[in-house]
């Protein structure tokens, strides 16, 4: 994340997230990549050292983060080298693993958005981790609950967990008082939060009480999913045939037609939520839905802030985590090895705690938060805990090779209600026509 107001390391949380991308780019790949033989080079050198590749999609801070854990593991374990050239930006890394595995020329680790995991699983050429994560010193129900469930389809976990976040809200205090509007306190609801997001809205300023990004990706819709969850309903519904919200996402929506209604929300036309973010962080909106990465930029810029938890409409904590991952590639048993060894070191309490000092993510596991980097990192990052506390409520998006498709039809409806084109019930009957179909491939 370099370009304001991205938080510096963790590439614009999947904000850049194309959905539907997943689907495309593996149905073009096709037999190709069920088909394509993975490259049996041995990546074992004259000197009996194992070379492994990773492609690891950071910038900057994370970059640098990256970067020094490897060669702390290098030094470490010197019979293993990790190679961190290639690969490209992690909103461009779907594109470039599915070009790489209809190649047979791919890397042992990638960083993978969560919701791309179960479309990328497909290959035969991702390692199931099942075993593996059973034998971690650190044990696999220890990790927080999102970042077991996002590596895991059908009961194999498919990848490690990589990052981990939660939605909450950032507010600017200044805008606040200056509305003369209370701060939000846990437990508030989303009748109060676009009743906030009014009285903070000043066209005589040029001032909005609140932000959402208006592209139709990913960032889009996870701000809506808690909604859904809260009111009952679900992505999919139990019978895996159609989407599990058609009975509940007008009311989810009809919160967001409001704000529209209200003028009180600023609809960020480019993806990664960019301009919402800069009108945040230059005093012209009083609060935003965020992920704890934000907090990175927020500090940078001197603003006094604070933070609250997601409101909600029945008045208990729910929110959504949405956890990416390293997923390792089959390139021989030298290799898968040495990539298992790389990747369980790196998520271990002590490593996984630099990371997530140094790189903006959530601690993976109890024992991680436990540490005292981490507890000194969150005692100087004010409402970092808010995040933390959070996971306990926080659910996350199906595993579902489907999911790309439903994401992107829920987000083409989500703007049309943002831009006053469609109602909510409207745009939910256009989401469920095009969701239902793409559930009812066999995958």
């Amino acid at each position: 994340m370099t370009a304001v107001p991205r938080a510096p390391g963790l590439l614009s949380r999947r904000n850049v997230l194309r959905a539907g991308g997943a689907g495309a780019l593996l149905a073009a790949g096709g037999g190709a990549l069920s088909g394509c033989a993975a490259d049996t080079a041995s990546g074992v050198g004259a000197d009996g050292r194992v070379t492994i590749q990773m492609w690891h999609g950071q910038t900057d801070v994370g970059s640098k983060a990256i970067k020094g854990l490897a060669a702390e593991f290098e030094r470490t374990h010197p019979d293993i080298r990790v190679d961190l050239g290639g690969g490209v930006l992690t909103d461009a890394m779907l594109q470039k693993v599915t070009a790489a595995l209809a190649s047979g020329a791919y890397p042992d680790i990638a960083y993978i958005f969560g919701s791309d995991l179960a479309s990328v699983a497909r290959s035969p050429q991702v390692v199931d981790l099942t075993e593996m994560v059973g034998q971690w010193s650190t044990p696999w129900r220890n990790y927080h609950a999102p970042a077991r469930e996002a590596v895991t389809i059908r009961g194999k976990v498919r990848a490690v967990p990589a990052l981990l976040d939660s939605l909450a809200v950032i507010c600017n205090k200044k805008v606040f008082a200056d509305a003369g509007v209370d701060l939000p306190k846990p437990g508030w609801t989303w009748k109060e939060y676009t009743e906030t997001a009014r009285r903070l809205t000043s066209r005589a300023k040029g001032r909005f009480g609140t932000g959402w990004p208006g592209t139709g990706d990913e960032d889009t819709v996870w701000r809506l999913w808690p909604m859904v969850w809260d009111l009952g309903g679900d992505v999919i519904a139990e019978d895996g045939k159609s989407i599990g919200f058609e009975k509940v996402g007008a009311r989810a929506l009809e919160v967001v037609k409001e704000m529209a209604d209200d003028k009180s929300v600023y609809v960020d036309p480019k993806p990664g939520g960019e301009q919402m973010y800069q009108v945040f962080l230059s005093g012209r909106m009083g609060m935003v839905p965020t992920a704890p990465s934000q907090l990175l930029d927020v500090k940078q810029a001197n603003l006094d802030y604070h933070v609250a938890p997601l409101p909600s409409f029945s008045r208990r904590p729910v929110t959504i985590s949405g956890p990416d991952t390293w997923t390792l590639f089959d390139n021989g048993e030298a290799r898968v090895k040495a990539a298992k060894t790389f990747v369980t070191w790196l998520t271990q309490p002590a490593q996984d705690s630099r990371w997530d000092v140094e790189a903006g993510s959530l601690p993976l596991s109890r024992r991680s938060e436990d540490r005292q980097e981490w507890h000194d990192y969150s005692a100087r990052t004010p409402g970092l805990s808010v995040f933390t506390e959070a996971l306990t409520s926080s659910r996350v998006r199906p595993v579902h090779p489907a999911y790309p498709r439903i994401s992107r039809s829920l987000g083409q409806a989500i703007v049309a209600v943002l831009l006053g084109r469609k109602s909510p019930a409207e745009a939910v009957r256009s989401c469920a026509e095009e969701s239902n179909a793409a559930l009812l491939i066999p995958r």
